[in-house]
């Protein structure tokens, strides 16, 4: 007894202690933490293919080492994910500066944005594309239409809609826009939109997500015509616009009924 009692108060007791806590700590965090959903890795072959297409088509603004200019922002650290967004929905390269970089004709093959975001993601490191584990639109739909009125119904519309911002930007239209995108759109935040990490969103909340747009992109009008499903700007306009202009007709009918 005298022993074990001799080895417990042994100075480098509490460090075994903590070491095996350490251990122990690391251990569990690593087994049940959130996995990123991140695609593979590229070849050195895509990361220098990406390099010559990024001189020849991205360099004007952003510069040669990719640093930024007076023209363009650093591309440094923002990752794969940014840029097969930006370059994959057509906004980049940006056809002229203006307020807001609008969705465009996309002018690279998937090869191609796939070649220039391993050669940005190579730069630093940055969010990179999903796995289609997770863009795929089969989660959980309720769950997700939660999670998107929480999170962005405040500028997308609870439709997903779209709708306007301050300074002649707005939030655009979810609709026909794949789960891919819509997934790097979160964890990239272009425009004005915040960035939506691991932490405030599990890549699952992101596929419910997903999942609740494509279902909401897809589910017909049972009331009828939706009006652009804009809410009751729309919906107002035309209960002013019609319901004032048949009480007007109705008005002058009975006037010249009367008469």
């Amino acid at each position: 007894m005298s022993t074990l009692a001799a080895r417990r108060r042994h100075p480098a007791a509490l460090f075994v202690v903590l070491l095996l806590a350490l251990v122990v700590t690391g251990g569990l965090y690593a087994a049940f933490a959130p996995k990123t959903a991140k695609a593979a890795g590229a070849s050195a072959e895509d990361v220098k293919a990406g390099k010559q297409l990024f001189l020849s088509n991205c360099s004007t603004c952003h510069g040669t080492n990719a640093t930024g200019t007076t023209s363009g922002p650093s591309l440094v650290g923002v990752g794969a994910a940014s840029v097969d967004f930006q370059v994959g929905t057509g906004r980049m390269p940006l056809a002229a500066p203006n307020t807001q970089a609008q969705r465009n004709n996309v002018q690279f093959s998937d090869e191609q944005i796939a070649q220039m975001a391993a050669y940005v993601q190579s730069l630093g490191p940055g969010p990179s594309v999903p796995e289609k584990e997770y863009t795929t639109p089969n989660g959980n739909a309720a769950k997700g239409g939660e999670l998107f009125r929480v999170n962005c119904a405040m500028c997308h519309n609870a439709s997903g809609q779209g709708g306007a911002l301050t300074r002649g930007k707005y939030a655009p239209t979810l609709m026909s826009v794949s789960g891919k995108h819509i997934y790097e759109a979160m964890v990239t935040g272009p425009q004005s939109m915040p960035v939506f990490n691991d932490t405030n969103l599990s890549p699952q909340d992101k596929k419910d997500i997903i999942t609740y747009l494509k279902h909401v992109e897809n589910d017909p009008a049972e009331g009828g015509h939706n009006l652009g499903a804009l809410g009751p700007v729309t919906e107002g306009m035309f209960a002013w616009t019609f319901g004032i202009g048949l009480c007007i007709g109705v008005a002058v009918w009975l006037g010249r009924k009367a008469a």
